[in-house]
């Protein structure tokens, strides 16, 4: 089944970082892809109740979320939440946004079944901080899924290849701490990677779980 996305035409820009209109652009486009695909096969099979998607940028993996849950959340820290609220709304999906940081979020204790981070531990200065929060706002059985690129000369030289973007401007040094911070604050589930573990991952995907 084909994975669903907003269309290229409905995308808004929320900020500089927010590249969702790389998934529409060839090759590029094939392997951003791959980051909601990783997602996909990590999401508990069943459709589950509440579903937040910390940095959710345009809104563009939200059709595809609205398949695995009854309602959706967001948190981003771009102002544009009403705005993408909008954009969803004509696309027939009805989503809750708001604009918070990771390490910030404004919902009580053990609200969500799923919490999804595609590309946004990278962009998070503190990660311990931020995957404790979102530690709270999850219910005792419920599971993180993050997406992180790996790190690699080559990795980062086809970036600015392809894009003209500068992994080391972005993302700092902030990448090789992710998997080492969040597995050590939570109990690390599965893994699922584009395109192989081996030598290095262009993404990995972690599912965690309270500990």
């Amino acid at each position: 089944m084909a994975l669903r996305l907003l269309p290229r035409e409905s995308l808004l820009k929320t900020g500089d970082v927010d590249h969702a209109a790389w998934n529409y652009d060839g090759l590029l486009g094939y392997v951003s892809r791959r980051r909601f695909e990783l997602v996909l096969s990590l999401l508990p099979k069943k459709r589950v109740g509440a579903l937040l998607e910390v940095g959710y940028g345009s809104g563009v993996f939200f059709p595809e979320l609205a398949k695995h849950a009854e309602r959706l959340y967001g948190a981003d820290i771009h102002e544009r939440s009403a705005d993408v609220t909008a954009v969803l709304a004509k696309a027939g999906i009805p989503a809750e946004l708001v604009t918070a940081p990771a390490e910030s979020l404004p919902y009580p204790d053990g609200t969500f079944d799923v919490v999804v981070a595609v590309s946004t531990f990278e962009f998070v200065t503190d990660a311990r901080r931020a995957i404790n929060e979102l530690a709270r706002v999850l219910k005792s059985d419920g599971r993180i899924i993050i997406v992180t690129p790996g790190q690699n000369a080559l990795l980062d030289l086809a970036l600015r290849v392809f894009t003209g973007e500068s992994a080391q401007r972005d993302f700092g040094d902030r990448r090789k701490l992710i998997v080492p911070t969040v597995t050590r604050e939570m109990r690390h589930e599965r893994s699922a990677y584009f395109p192989l573990p081996f030598p290095v991952p262009v993404y990995r995907a972690l599912r965690l779980k309270k500990r």
